[in-house]
């Protein structure tokens, strides 16, 4: 078992390679997932659904043949259902609920060869960006455990980071795939709007803002990953266009000479802390010394408007996904079962009009193109992932006379993350540097729509240059 361990981390891809040359059988690298996961989990509370069983089962049969076949992998618990296997999004009201089916998207990674062997910790309905749900309690960062992993990924960030698995399910709606990454020094990219498949249960969610892919250990990772589960899916709403060739061409590949904007404040104008301001102008030397043309600058973002359309969206959402699945489940959602700040943002939700919610999409979606239009003028928009680096848990608490604090406190950690689920643009989040307390720092790199390709041709330059791979957390021996 200890050769075994010392293949922990090995991006998912060496993995992989490692079964097809028989060098590994998928039930030893699931074995030795598992025995990491009982060893390190007490520690990070990152899996809260153990499924030894059927991955065991999975990995001694016979497996299809894909580009990742015996790699063990953990599947985020919101969103994208297995059937057989309870999934509670995090809330205490479907503690108890299971799915009859697998999602479009569980269904692609089984086919892409991939293990599924338990799910993750996420804040109550990935609301927050922190994952601290009161069901099953907080996970912690493997860089501090007395800080955040972010959210609402943490838990697959966590396990990731850890060398738990090479890679991890995640999604995004607000950034909840490239929060994690940059609180957990992980390669994390939100794709463009439709890219990955939300069916058969949902077409769209809070009106396009939502999308699903996974945070990796290597760029390579995820452009193979993506390669595995892109795609339409009957009945989509969105259309994105379909890549000129596979993703994981792009890794390697000249990225040209980018024409580079960055910026190191947000658009709301909260303060944002050194650290961050530092990892981002380092990323433009960084980039100016790879050849690329950086300038500072950025589009014009009302950011006040975004964020109050934002949050009418949000709030929304979270009132539709209360009502939703208190009709799934044939049960009443009473103020008990919910945490007070979630209660209170679905409150918020329905007193919003129909009129008001159609107006928030409308200006939205006029935002959208004035950005998209300022894409004419450069390849890449950098910024910090996040306005502070990790902060300690707890950061979010709301006291009990004001529910929605922990609301506010959050929009000051994510001003730059959201814009791209308004938008739809791709978008990744960088471990390019540390800061002097040993906490990763993400920096944040946004492409235009349906351009992931310019994303992963940079993304792996930098990788290159500023290698990664050889950063482990404490929390990983």
């Amino acid at each position: 078992m200890a050769k075994l361990d010392d293949l922990a981390f090995l991006d998912a891809t060496a993995q992989a390679e490692l079964v097809r040359r028989k060098e590994v059988k998928p039930v030893e690298l699931v074995d030795a997932a598992i025995e990491r996961i009982k060893r390190l989990n007490p520690t990070l509370n990152a899996v809260v659904t153990p499924m030894y069983e059927q991955a065991r089962t999975a990995a001694s049969g016979e497996l299809p043949q894909g580009p990742f076949t015996g790699v063990p992998f953990l599947l985020k618990d919101l969103l994208a259902s297995y059937a057989g296997v309870r999934m509670t999004l995090g809330a205490t009201f479907l503690h108890d609920f299971v799915p009859d089916h697998d999602s479009e998207l569980v269904t692609r990674l089984k086919r892409a060869g991939l293990i599924i062997i338990g799910k993750t910790n996420t804040p109550e309905f990935g609301l927050m960006p922190t994952t601290e749900p009161r069901l099953f309690g907080s996970s912690h960062n493997p860089w501090d455990v007395s800080r955040t992993t972010g959210g609402s990924s943490g838990g697959s960030a966590a396990a990731v980071a850890a060398g738990l698995v090479p890679m991890a399910h995640g999604n995004d709606g607000g950034g909840s795939i490239r929060i994690p990454a940059s609180c957990c020094g992980l390669f994390g990219l939100k794709p463009t709007r439709a890219r990955n498949p939300l069916g058969p249960d949902y077409g769209d969610i809070f009106s396009g803002l939502v999308v699903e892919h996974a945070l990796t250990r290597s760029v390579r990772d995820s452009a193979a990953l993506l390669d595995a589960t892109s795609g339409p899916d009957v009945g989509d709403p969105y259309w994105v266009p379909p890549p000129v060739r596979p993703f994981l061409q792009e890794v390697g590949a000249d990225p040209g000479r980018l024409r580079i904007a960055f910026t190191t404040t947000a658009v709301t104008g909260v303060p944002v802390h050194s650290d961050c301001v530092s990892a981002v102008r380092d990323a433009a030397q960084l980039c100016t010394d790879l050849g690329h043309e950086v300038v500072e600058a950025a589009p014009e973002v009302p950011g006040d408007l975004v964020a109050q359309m934002f949050v009418t969206l949000w709030s929304a959402g979270c009132a539709w996904t209360i009502d939703g699945m208190a009709f799934l489940t044939g049960r009443a959602a009473t103020p008990d079962q919910f945490e007070p700040l979630t209660w209170a943002l679905c409150e918020m939700g329905r007193q919003q009009s129909a009129s008001d919610y159609l107006l928030a999409v409308a200006m939205l979606q006029r935002v959208s193109r004035d950005i998209g239009h300022s894409f004419d003028n450069y390849d890449v928009w950098l910024t910090p992932t996040l306005s502070e680096p990790p902060v300690p848990l707890g950061t979010f608490d709301s006291p009990p006379e004001n529910s929605l604090q922990g609301l506010t406190r959050a929009a000051e950690f994510i001003p730059f993350t959201p814009i791209c689920n308004v938008t739809g643009q791709p978008a990744m989040s960088l471990p390019l540097f540390w800061n002097a307390d040993g906490l990763p720092v993400g920096t944040h790199f946004i492409g235009r729509f349906g351009d992931e390709a310019t994303l992963f041709r940079l993304a792996a330059q930098l990788e290159a240059a500023r290698p990664w791979a050889s950063r482990h957390p404490p929390v990983s021996a």
